[in-house]
């Protein structure tokens, strides 16, 4: 698999485990706000799953990269910080693009 693919994949799923935690988030002003507790329950392990597949999609993509250690360091810290993976989006698009670039028969 070539490394375009898998900073792609790395990609979408930081995505989705953003969104996750924006919904996580809207889940705990129900339950702190108004005593509702079943979003978190739900969203909770759903955005915990989502974010241990992001750490593999990010290992994964590490690997076929060939990044250096700081730079995986700060994609792991941006996924920690709220809105970091839509922060980190635009990088991760331009490695995709230079990664096609030099892919041959592309």
């Amino acid at each position: 698999m070539n490394s375009a693919v898998r900073i792609h994949r790395l990609r979408l799923i930081g995505l989705v485990e953003g969104v996750s935690f924006l919904v996580l988030g809207g889940a705990m002003v129900f339950k702190y706000g108004m005593g509702q507790p079943i979003g978190v329950k739900i969203a909770g392990p759903i955005h915990g799953g989502l974010f241990l597949l992001y750490l593999i999609a990010l290992i994964h993509a590490w690997m076929g990269a060939r990044w250096s250690l700081a730079r995986v360091l700060l994609l792991f810290i941006a996924a920690l910080v709220p809105f970091g993976p839509f922060l980190s989006d635009g990088w991760l698009k331009r490695q995709v693009a230079m990664t096609d670039d030099r892919q041959p028969g592309t």
